[in-house]
């Protein structure tokens, strides 16, 4: 069973999750919270696999509350709900620890499937999301935003714990490959790509896909648009 918390300032909002996520087999609503805050809360209460978490809320908002949750012993995936108009706020839920991002605009279906890929520990980095981190990466400028003065990448990264198919499925993962298209480009299975892209997060010490993407440019891994 994958237990979900709601944080969401709209009663109607959560109302409606509620309804959606609640019709699919496997999965059971455990809580609401109205703002982050309370969002924290719960989380450390009841320990749910997936938070859906809005972004603008009152008391707390959804990217503060990520941050504190993601650095607690709390083991939840955060799914920020976001809109692509605000880049500064994905950016900023990458750097709190997001491991999902859909817009509110979704499909139901899309927002079961996102919460299915958060349970299974994988990350939802849709093709939109990666174009914005590698052109972000391009420019090289800071997440702060405007005003950021150039970056540059600290490539004092130790690949030396990868095998050199863990490094090919690393540098692949930071082109927003899908596992399907690893699997491909590298002439072998599923399950193979899922067990090289695990034993890279585990060896480098990376949350999830997503932050393998921001890790590999932040290192120098791998060049923007390179």
């Amino acid at each position: 069973m994958t237990r979900i918390l709601l944080v969401d300032d709209q009663a109607l909002v959560r109302a409606g999750f509620e309804t959606i996520l609640s019709s699919e087999p496997g999965f059971e609503v455990v809580g609401q919270a109205k703002d982050g805050a309370e969002g924290v809360r719960l989380a450390a209460e009841l320990q749910p696999d997936v938070i859906c978490m809005d972004v603008q809320m009152p008391v707390m908002d959804g990217l503060e509350a990520t941050r504190a949750i993601c650095a607690s012993d709390s083991h939840a995936a955060v799914l920020m709900l976001t809109t692509f108009d605000r880049e500064d706020f994905l950016f900023e839920a990458l750097s709190a620890g997001a491991s999902g991002f859909l817009l509110k605009t979704a499909e139901p279906e899309q927002l079961i499937d996102a919460v299915h890929a958060l349970a299974r520990g994988d990350a939802l980095l849709s093709p939109e999301v990666t174009r914005r981190v590698i052109e972000r990466f391009a420019a090289q400028t800071a997440p702060a935003g405007a005003g950021s003065r150039p970056t540059t990448p600290d490539t004092s990264a130790d690949l030396s714990p990868l095998t050199d198919r863990e490094r090919e499925t690393l540098l692949l993962l930071a082109r927003g490959r899908s596992n399907a298209e690893i699997a491909k480009e590298l002439f072998v299975g599923e399950a193979t790509v899922k067990t090289h892209v695990s034993n890279v997060l585990l060896k480098l010490g990376i949350r999830d896909r997503i932050h393998a993407v921001i890790w590999a440019y932040e290192h120098g891994v791998i060049a923007p648009r390179g």
